[in-house]
């Protein structure tokens, strides 16, 4: 009885399903990528929401004097906490790149 419970818990917990926030971990002006990172905990199903981590990095990406960004490749998963030979913790980055140039508004117009 103990050990159906305990299976049963386990697929309840690995149906979780959260979304979590991507934050910038790396710019790299020269190239245009931007890297952003979340966190996602053993038996979690993490994901992200497009639309907030596409603006977030377009945001980078205008810091770095570039109009917009696009997402590329698969996220990367990175073990960041080992206990004997399980991953209790993983890191996943996901990679845009930036295109285009950025127009500042008021370097268009000498008049100001």
């Amino acid at each position: 009885m103990k050990r159906v419970f305990v299976a049963a818990t386990l697929l309840l917990l690995a149906g979780c399903s959260v979304t979590r926030k991507a934050e910038v971990s790396n710019l790299d002006a020269p190239n245009g990528i931007v890297r952003l990172d979340y966190g996602q905990a053993m038996l979690q199903n993490a994901h992200y929401d497009d639309y907030v981590t596409n603006g977030t990095a377009a945001k980078a990406c205008q810091s770095m004097g570039y109009a917009t960004a696009s997402a590329y490749g698969q996220p990367i998963k990175t073990c960041t906490l080992i206990s004997g030979s399980l991953c209790l913790n993983e890191t996943v980055t996901i990679q845009y790149k930036c295109m285009g140039y950025a127009v500042n508004p008021n370097s268009a117009n000498p008049w100001y």
